[in-house]
Order: C-alpha cells, then sequence, then structure tokens
C-alpha cells in the first residue's frame, strides 16, 4: 500500500477497532431500547428487536393530497362515486347492480361474445385440460398449443405473417416500443394516445412529439423538421381512439411513413371487431394492403372477450419480441381460459359477420339521435364509441349518476383523463343493444343533462373549504 492510499483510508487493524467500536455502541443502544438482552433455548444471547420505525405515510405525498382534496369537494356537492361500483352478472346491452337491471352503455363487449356459448365452452374445456395457468413464462415451460393457435388466428385477421399474445394489453405497448427503441430516436405520436404509448415511447429513451389529435399536417411538419436529427423513427397512432371515437386517415399515414422512412404502429384496442366489413379493423375499412403497417397492436379483452395484448406484423418482428422483450420473455404466458376464449371469438366473430352489421347500424343510430338531440358527440363517427361532451368533471359526475337513477349505466371521463372543458360521458355501443335502448338513452341524457347544466355551484369554492 502507498503511502497516499494509508493517508486516504485506514489500515487493517483500525478499521477493526472501528467496527467494533460500532457493534458496541448498536448493542448497547438496543438494550438501552429493550430493556437488557434475551436469551435463546439454546443459551446464545440474542438481542431484542424493538424499533419504532414505521411504513411511508403515501398521504402526505401532495398528489394524494389533491386527490382526497377532490374527494372531499364531491361530498360537499352529494356527488356519490360513480366507479368501482361492483356488476352482479355479466355485461353487455344490460347489466346488473345491487340487484338492479341497467340498460349498460360501460361495456367494451362490442360483438356480445363475453357469455356466447361457444366461447364460455372452449373456456371451460381449455381449464378442463390445462388448468387455470400455464405456470410458467412460455420461453421456460409455459407454452401450450392454444398460444400458438391464437397467434396464427391474430395473425390471419390482421392478414400478416406473424403475431405474439402477451398477458397484458398496456404492457404490450410499454414493452414493445420500449424495447424496439433508444436515445437515438424518434417517437410521434398523435396528442391523444393512449397511456400505454406514452410509458412505451418514456421507456424507450427516445425522444418523443405529439402532433394535433388527426391533424397529419401537423405530423408531416414534424417530420420534415426533425426526422433527419434522428436514426429511426415511430408514428403512433390508433384505429379507433377511445375518448373521441374516431379514426385517423390511413392511406395518408402509410404515405407519410414511406416518404420519411418510418415506422408505423396502429393501436387496434377499440377498431378490431369493429370497422370493415367483415370486422378485421381498419386496414379493411380503407382497403389498404394490412402488410403495409410496420406494427399492428391490439387486445384481447374488448371484442375477443377476454385479457391480454398483442403485436402482429413480420415474422422477423415477432420472432424478435419473442425472443427478447422483457413484457414476453419474462412475463408468464396467457392463462388456458383467456386464450381458449379468445380463439373461439375470433371464430365466431367470422362466422357470424351480422353481429359486425348490427354494432356498426347501432353505433349509426346512437350518433345521429343525439346530434339531432343537440348532444356534443365531438369528432366521433359512430363506431362502438361515442362521448357526449358535458363541460367539466362535476357535471359529468352528476350527470351519470342521475342516469344511474334512471337505470342507465354511463361512466363519466374527467379530469385529467381529458381536458377539464372536455368532462364526458362515454358511450360504448356494441351489437346487443337494440333501438327502445338507444333511443330511450339519448332522450333521458338530453332530459337530464339540462338539469345539470342548470346547477349553480363554484368549483373553486368548493375545493377551498376542504382544505
Amino acid at each position: 500500500m502507498t503511502d497516499d492510499r494509508k493517508s486516504k483510508g485506514l489500515g487493517a487493524t483500525e478499521r477493526a477497532k472501528l467496527l467494533e467500536s460500532l457493534r458496541a455502541d448498536k448493542k448497547s443502544e438496543r438494550q438501552s431500547a429493550g430493556g437488557g438482552a434475551a436469551r435463546n433455548t439454546r443459551g446464545s444471547a440474542t438481542e431484542l428487536k424493538t424499533t419504532s420505525a414505521r411504513a411511508f405515510d403515501f398521504s402526505t405525498l401532495p398528489q394524494v393530497k389533491q386527490l382526497a382534496m377532490q374527494r372531499a369537494a364531491a361530498d360537499l356537492m352529494g356527488i356519490d362515486n360513480p366507479f368501482f361500483r361492483p356488476h352482479d352478472a355479466l355485461a353487455a346491452g344490460e347489466t346488473v347492480i345491487d340487484g338492479r337491471r341497467y340498460d349498460n352503455f360501460a361495456s367494451y363487449n362490442y360483438l356480445g361474445l363475453n357469455g356466447h356459448g361457444d366461447v364460455t365452452k372452449a373456456a371451460k374445456a381449455a381449464i378442463e385440460r390445462f388448468g387455470t395457468s400455464v405456470s410458467a413464462s412460455r420461453v421456460v415451460a409455459g407454452e401450450r398449443p392454444f398460444h400458438g393457435e391464437l397467434e396464427r388466428a391474430l395473425a390471419d385477421l390482421h392478414g400478416v405473417e406473424d403475431a405474439i399474445v402477451m398477458v397484458s394489453g398496456h404492457a404490450t405497448n410499454v414493452t414493445t416500443i420500449g424495447h424496439l427503441l433508444g436515445k437515438s430516436d424518434l417517437v410521434l405520436t398523435d396528442a391523444l394516445i393512449h397511456n400505454s404509448i406514452s410509458e412505451g415511447a418514456r421507456l424507450s429513451g427516445a425522444t418523443r412529439l405529439n402532433f394535433r389529435h388527426n391533424d397529419l399536417d401537423a405530423l408531416e411538419d414534424l417530420l420534415a423538421g426533425n426526422r433527419h436529427k434522428y436514426e429511426r423513427a415511430l408514428i403512433a397512432v390508433e384505429g379507433i381512439y377511445s375518448m373521441d371515437g374516431d379514426y385517423p386517415d390511413l392511406p395518408r399515414l402509410l404515405s407519410l411513413k414511406q416518404d420519411y422512412d418510418a415506422w408505423l404502429l396502429v393501436d387496434e384496442a377499440h377498431s378490431m371487431g369493429v370497422m370493415g366489413k367483415t370486422g378485421r379493423g381498419i386496414a379493411e375499412h380503407f382497403g389498404v394492403d394490412p402488410q403495409a403497417v410496420d406494427i399492428w397492436m391490439g387486445t384481447l379483452s374488448k371484442t375477443f372477450s377476454a385479457c391480454g395484448g398483442y403485436i402482429a406484423g413480420s415474422k422477423s418482428l415477432c420472432d424478435y419480441l419473442r425472443a427478447t422483450a422483457p413484457g414476453f420473455v419474462f412475463s408468464v404466458g396467457l392463462s388456458p381460459a383467456l386464450g381458449a376464449a379468445a380463439l373461439a371469438s375470433i371464430e365466431v366473430m367470422k362466422r357470424e359477420p351480422e353481429r359486425i352489421a348490427r354494432l356498426q347500424e347501432n353505433g349509426r343510430r346512437f350518433l345521429e339521435k343525439a346530434k339531432a338531440a343537440g348532444l356534443n358527440t365531438g369528432p366521433s363517427t359512430g363506431f362502438a364509441v361515442v362521448p357526449v361532451i358535458v363541460g367539466d368533471s362535476p357535471r359529468a359526475a352528476i350527470l351519470s349518476n342521475r342516469l344511474l337513477k334512471r337505470g342507465i349505466n354511463a361512466l363519466p371521463i374527467i379530469f385529467p383523463a381529458v381536458a377539464e372543458k372536455s368532462a364526458r360521458l362515454r358511450f360504448f355501443i356494441t351489437s346487443e343493444h337494440t333501438p327502445d335502448q338507444i333511443d330511450r338513452a339519448v332522450e333521458i341524457v338530453a332530459e337530464e343533462l339540462t338539469i345539470v347544466r342548470g346547477a349553480d355551484f363554484d368549483m373553486a369554492a368548493l375545493m377551498s373549504k376542504s382544505r
């Protein structure tokens, strides 16, 4: 050891003395706090562990305090919490809450396949054969025949080479985007893109730029001004936007991604089974070659009446994700009941295209009736998702509760999920709704909204009182 190193640290003897002193001090502190030492059954000295340590009080976080103030303000206004109400039965065109039946406009069960006899039968058979879980990552020992069958069915549905299924729709976007891109790359996202895509972009470390919702001129300006600065670029859009019910111009997106050498990801969570004559999504709707899109993403929790997510595209893309994507490699494989239910749902959808036609007709009817009643439906095109924009969060919650009293279940979307002035009720239309249910819902919404808009309250004052 050099003199310089000796001057910067203790020698072995000094370190030993210091450690012995520290141990003695700690022992003395523990004995003082606990009233001495106890002995175990073998006679060796064991110090009593008496500590006053406490878990962190998360109620002290500013964001938690803000949430508490919002809840207190709602209590002052007498607004019941419209969220987390337990449903006592299968939710489709109707549902049951606290023993009462409601017309239901808060379900992703777009084609009524959740509860379909063939789907339920397939899920039960899968449980009988494989159990309730595959009990391992698919890479390790969790691979089952239905995994490959489902992936082939999804690839066929999209008209591409391959697909890979994961256990969470949200995690599918996060792990795929986070894994494929890095700090030298660019992600361009619609301003109303789903949180899962935003989180994936954040995880990747890539530069992220937003363009105005469905404004492809703005997207082109961003590409022209920034594409050359980055190694790779990804454009991310949704097939149907879940808050507004509109969709992008896919042919122009394909042209832009070609012109600027970018990848295009289309999230079809709400458009698969909804758009296109046979429900094959936005590519079928526009009549474009689905293989021109680099990455298709979708969920199993909506049209396909299960749970999970998937990526569809080229075989090389899917093989790479199978081997390396953390959200796939380090996660358990999709459970038997969910895999079988999704596979059976695809088969029923292909066999019964009248479900898609009925859904699309119901969506058009709701939108037309709502507009005729003077309701603000934003840019919705009537494909399964139709918002009724109220204007602020308290009124949206009040309107939802008033509708429930009149037998209609429709949930509010409030700040920060949407801008405060764009708070809304979001109506999910399914193939199972009847014309009478649709007409009645629109009529009651128009009546109740007139009353709610006439209510007079000062939200800022209420927030102040709740502090």
